[in-house]
């Protein structure tokens, strides 16, 4: 059993400008080195990860592992929510 999130591997992408991130949708990405959200277009992806990029996050400890699937995740911060007033 592997450990960590399973975040389809569609979904994990790599941006213009070098950064590894979650596509979350609605124009928000979430960098898998800092666990910041970031508000970008899809304009700004370049690449749907590979497994060289994977396997140097994993070397890295930003993942716990991939497959053909699923890159799956230590645990990030969970995006902002709007809170009833």
């Amino acid at each position: 059993m592997t450990n960590g999130t399973p975040v389809n591997r569609h979904y994990v992408v790599i941006l213009q400008n070098g950064n590894p991130v979650i596509d979350w949708g609605n124009e928000l990405f979430q960098d898998l080195l800092s666990g910041q959200f970031i508000h970008g277009t899809e304009a700004e992806i370049s690449h749907t990860s590979q497994d060289d990029e994977l396997e140097l996050l994993k070397h890295m400890g930003r993942i716990f592992d991939y497959d053909a699937n699923y890159v799956y995740i230590y645990p990030l911060p969970e995006p902002p929510h709007r809170t009833i007033d």
